[in-house]
Parts: structure tokens; C-alpha cells; sequence
């Protein structure tokens, strides 16, 4: 198998952040994501130059070059790679990089009061085999 053109280090315990992993992986039919929760207990961000405190304030990716994507250039490239890049086209406009990543600094420092009000969960769901991944926003 391949490696894959981006891995992304997301954190498990927040509902959103585990929501939206789940949704790029379903949306990504190429297999060109990977996904690492960073909040496992065998997971050491050592071989990524950074430590834990840095990847829980912002999404990280590597790409298979080796090379770190930190905030909204994480979420354009996986987006993008998993073929869903017109849903974040504007992160794409210079003159806006600016407001988005700072709307995504305040989003991803509130994550976990965001994913209890708008009902996300880190895990999803299940009753009789039917599990509901999503929260009701998004």
C-alpha cells in the first residue's frame, strides 16, 4: 500500500475534530488521507518536531514529503485531497487567509464547548447497528 499524501493529527476526545475525521475519511475514495489521534496514550509527537501542547492548540498534517501543514493549510489540503475542495474554496483567497485563520485559532480553542453545544460526540453513536456519526450543525 502506498503511503499516503497527507496524514492529519487530529485529537480524538473532541467531538467536532473526531466528526470531521470521520467525515473526510468517508468522503476520501482514493485513500490519499491518513488520521492519527493524537490523543491516544502510545502516541509521542516526536518524530514530528513539535510537542503535544502545539498539536492540541492547532490540526497538524504531514504531507508525504515531509511536510508540516499547521491550521486552515491542514484543513485546504485534506479537503482537497479528499476531493471536497470547493467546500473550502475561500481559505483559498489570499486577502482572506488572514480572518479564516484566525476564526479557526478562536474555533479550535473553544472545540470542546463547540462540540457539546452543537451536540458532536468523539465517538459515534450506535442503537440496534444504526450509528449516527454527526452532530446536528454541519
Amino acid at each position: 500500500m502506498a503511503s499516503p499524501a497527507l496524514t492529519l493529527y487530529f485529537d480524538g476526545r473532541c467531538g467536532l475534530c473526531a466528526t470531521e475525521m470521520r467525515r473526510l475519511r468517508r468522503w476520501d475514495k482514493a485513500g490519499r488521507l491518513a488520521f492519527v489521534d493524537i490523543s491516544q496514550e502510545d502516541f509521542s509527537p516526536a518524530s514530528l518536531g513539535r510537542d503535544l501542547a502545539a498539536l492540541n492548540a492547532l490540526l497538524h498534517s504531514c504531507t508525504a514529503d515531509g511536510r508540516l501543514l499547521v491550521g486552515i493549510d491542514s484543513i485546504l489540503a485534506a479537503y482537497t485531497l479528499a476531493g471536497r475542495g470547493w467546500m473550502v474554496w475561500p481559505l483559498r483567497v489570499r486577502a482572506l487567509r488572514k480572518p479564516w485563520s484566525a476564526l479557526y485559532r478562536v474555533i479550535a480553542r473553544h472545540r470542546y464547548r463547540l462540540s457539546a453545544l452543537f451536540g458532536y460526540r468523539s465517538s459515534a453513536r450506535c442503537d440496534n447497528g444504526v450509528c449516527r456519526h454527526d452532530g446536528w450543525f454541519l
